[in-house]
């Protein structure tokens, strides 16, 4: 998991000893499946559309990307070398064609216009709000005109009762970086990054709070 604007990386459990665990802890708290597969739909990934897996983690995102639209070309990147080389085992045992990247999500080793799609999963709450924008520009500039961006992420609590149980989710990975996630303010971002079109469209209830889709498109 990249942090943008920084040389340096929070990994995806906050701590490098529990890499390892992360894809049984998101399995078994997010309805990874149900979330991820919404996702992929909503991004609608044509033939040789160019996607972007930004902040891909162990490439659960990238490698079912490619199951489903094998004629797409994906890209992985992360901040983290640890979870990247996992991810290329798990491309491999799949034999899913994912080329992946080692960079920070706030300065993007791709040229403007790059991509067709640019796609993220439990990615944005990890950053504090100026990292947030940071990325959200950085997005927006590897996205060519028209290109989309269709984010997973923690979203404003629905009750009480989600917002309570997002708060092992703020002990984890922190308050300062969570709390515009929990208020709704994620859009807010992409719009200041000069999305168009940006709208919440699908919110999934998990043992851990709620978790938003968001979908913006680049103006042509």
């Amino acid at each position: 998991m990249a942090e943008a604007g920084h040389a340096s990386y929070i990994p995806a459990l906050r701590f490098g000893w529990l890499t390892p665990a992360y894809d049984v802890v998101v399995a078994a708290t997010t309805r990874e499946r149900m979330f991820k597969s919404a996702l992929i739909e909503q991004a609608a990934i044509q033939p040789g559309h160019r996607v972007l897996d930004l902040a891909c983690g162990t490439g659960t995102l990238a490698v079912e990307i490619v199951r489903r639209c094998p004629e797409s070309m994906v890209t992985g990147v992360d901040g983290d070398p640890a979870i990247l080389r996992r991810a290329s085992r798990k491309a491999a045992r799949a034999d899913a064609r994912v080329h992946l990247d080692c960079a920070l999500a706030g300065a993007l080793p791709y040229t403007e216009g790059t991509f067709h799609r640019v796609v993220s999963s439990l990615f944005f709450h990890h950053l504090v709000w100026p990292d947030k924008e940071q990325a959200a520009r950085e997005a927006f500039r590897v996205l060519a005109p028209g290109g989309e961006l269709h984010v997973a992420d923690w979203g404003r609590a629905r009750g009480m009762l989600m917002r309570s149980a997002f708060l092992a989710v703020q002990l984890l990975d922190g308050v300062a970086n969570t709390r515009d996630n929990v208020a709704g303010r994620l859009p807010s971002a992409f719009e200041q990054a000069g999305f168009r079109d940006v709208e919440e469209t699908k919110t999934f209830a998990t043992m851990l709070g709620t978790i938003s889709l968001y979908r913006a498109t680049k103006p042509r």
